[in-house]
């Protein structure tokens, strides 16, 4: 007896998606639609639900510090599981790699998108994207939420070094991680249609869905108020670019725009997204998104599954309560709240990102991909990423002597700060955990590793996370290197109405400037308040944004093996009471316009 249909690669997707749908029960599409926490994902639920996708949220792995041949074996438990189902649908597996495989020990992470927009590198990106993609697969998964394409407008919103740029323009430039992700699709393939092109490759994810860089005050999941027009051209403009290349995935934000949450707007999932730009792959809800949708149904949950469905979201991101989430969805479309030509059409868009991926064809890992995990072709792209990303904006106290570079010679370096020696603040959120954390979290080097890895053997660095004044006035220090910043956050948690500089900044540079020649480093993931007798005192300054896993491309350049290549890909505020302020605006008054970098060659770089 021959394989049906669905099961022949060599079948058109369209005839294949077909195929299986007519031989699926309500349960089994319904199934399809729902994603849950690896958890609560046991082999029997997988199996007899006909799950379509587990995730792991931030930090959820099989186990602390976890490899990737453990994900990768793990993963390959809940497919088999998946296998054995009565249609052998392969699930999805989801993970948010948003700068690197974030999650995984050993990984290569790069520059979080704030720096990577600093980089203007669409052609770097594109490759980041596909070390990306290596080292997702590599651990067992599919399918990767990213990239996030918001357009911040507000640097006060938790989630701004997520976002590439508050320019429009450059934002749409840095989609070419989607190919990187993906694959590019080749010139005679459908347009708008969803694409991946091998093994190496992963499903994508452009996120959220729309306006989230836009709320009021850069309140995270706040409220987008602006036209149509408006949104169209300055958060929406990136998905074109994103659909044009093949994106499977799209994720609704937990954002309003002008007071409707994304989740339950018919108009801009369907009618837009949908219809109007034409996008075959599915939707997806962020995280327990719908128990967000509580005006006006307050505690009725059951109304928020009919509103989001109905809206537009395809697959539901839900992540524990899957049952009372598939008894709701089954009753609504049981009564015929939601049609179901709904529920197919839902159906359809997951099976088609599926059959694309190749999930029938292979859905199991390939643990050949696992040795190029870390290596250091990768981890080298990673350094480059952080040289280009370097923005210089002070180096010197009269400009006709500047301060940098830094000897590498020098016979004794205070080092200061206590971002100098900490992986997991260089890494910022999203990185081992979900808020990330601090200490060796993961493999890779230091600021401070990076230094002693730079100067000449008869330079002495003496590391002092915060010297005295004695330690100050009684040694002979060539020059100070002084690494402070923001601690991770995510989401929420980051939202900064003040955006000083944490843990004692500006006392720290103010003790160690006065005394001796200080280079200042900035990790973070936006600008700072920089206090103008602060930031007078210093000799230079550079913004090295969450730099991620590999330190050296700071020491590269500072040390002046490399020149400063990076520019602001956000507006440097004088005061938090400007914002929020936007290039072109009438009363732009920035500190340092979007755009601005200093050369070592003392070469402003504007644009």
């Amino acid at each position: 007896m021959s394989n049906p249909i669905y099961k022949d690669p060599a079948a058109p997707t369209e005839t294949r998606i077909k195929d299986l749908i007519s031989r699926m029960t309500l349960d089994e599409k319904l199934g399809q639609m729902t994603q849950i926490e690896r958890s609560v994902a046991t082999s029997s639920v997988v199996k007899e639900l006909c799950i379509g996708s587990i995730l792991s949220c931030g930090g959820s792995g099989p186990f602390e510090n976890a490899t990737s041949a453990d994900w990768a074996d793990m993963v390959d438990l809940f497919q088999k599981s998946a296998l054995e189902s009565r249609l052998g649908i392969p699930v999805l597996y989801g993970i948010d790699g948003v700068h690197g495989n974030n999650n995984v020990f050993g990984a290569t992470i790069f520059p979080h998108n704030v720096g990577l927009g600093a980089t203007r590198d669409h052609d770097l990106v594109r490759t980041i994207g596909e070390v990306t993609a290596i080292e997702v697969r590599a651990s067992g998964i599919h399918y990767d939420f990213a990239p996030c394409v918001a357009v911040c407008k507000d640097p006060r919103w938790g989630r701004c070094y997520e976002s590439f740029s508050e320019d429009t323009d450059l934002v749409r430039k840095m989609t070419s991680i989607v190919k990187g992700l993906q694959g590019d699709p080749p010139e005679e393939y459908p347009k708008n249609y969803p694409f991946v092109a091998g093994r190496t490759n992963v499903v994508a994810c452009a996120k959220h869905f729309v306006g989230d860089g836009g709320t009021e005050n850069g309140v995270n999941e706040g409220n987008t108020v602006s036209s149509y027009e408006d949104l169209e051209r300055i958060h929406m403009a990136p998905y074109f670019d994103c659909i044009s290349q093949g994106v499977c995935t799209v994720m609704a934000s937990y954002s309003s725009w002008n007071g409707t949450k994304l989740h339950e707007s018919h108009y801009l999932l369907t009618q837009v997204l949908k219809e109007k730009l034409g996008f075959k792959g599915f939707v997806i809800s962020d995280s327990e998104a719908l128990d967000r949708l509580s005006h006006p149904y307050g505690s009725n949950y059951r109304k928020c599954v009919l509103s989001a469905i109905n809206s537009g979201v395809d697959m539901v991101m839900v992540p524990l309560r899957y049952e009372l989430y598939l008894e709701d969805l089954t009753h609504l479309v049981e009564t015929g709240e939601i049609p179901m030509s709904r529920i197919d059409d839902a159906v359809e868009r997951i099976l088609r990102v599926k059959f694309v991926a190749g999930l029938f064809e292979h859905p199991l890992s390939d643990k050949s991909l696992i040795d190029f995990v870390g290596c250091k072709l990768h981890r080298d792209i990673a350094r480059e990423a952080v040289r280009k990303s370097l923005v210089l904006l002070k180096n010197g106290k009269d400009p006709k002597k500047p301060f940098l570079p830094l000897d590498k010679c020098a016979k004794r370096i205070l080092l200061a700060g206590a971002h100098a020696d900490d992986l997991g603040y260089q890494c910022g959120g999203w990185t081992a955990t979900w808020e990330g954390k601090s200490g060796r979290i993961t493999k890779g080097t230091t600021i401070l590793d990076a230094i002693k890895e730079t100067v000449g053997d008869k330079t002495e660095v003496i590391y002092d996370q915060n010297p005295s004044s004695e330690t100050l006035a009684n040694q002979d220090f060539s020059f100070a290197i002084v690494v402070i910043g923001e601690t991770p956050y995510v989401e929420t948690m980051g939202d900064n109405s003040e955006l000083t500089i944490p843990l004692n900044g500006n006392e720290l540079i103010s003790s160690i400037a006065s005394r001796i020649p200080t280079l200042v480093v900035l990790i973070s993931g936006r600008p700072l308040v920089l206090e103008p007798d602060v930031f007078e005192k210093i000799d230079a300054f550079v913004a090295a944004w969450l730099p991620g896993s590999e330190g050296g491309g700071i020491t590269d350049v500072i040390f002046g093996d490399y020149e400063f290549e990076g520019r602001l890909p956000v507006t440097w505020f004088k005061r938090v009471k400007q914002l929020p302020m936007s290039a072109g605006e009438k009363n732009y008054d920035p500190l340092f316009p979007i755009g601005f970098g200093l050369k070592m060659k003392l070469v402003h770089n504007m644009s």
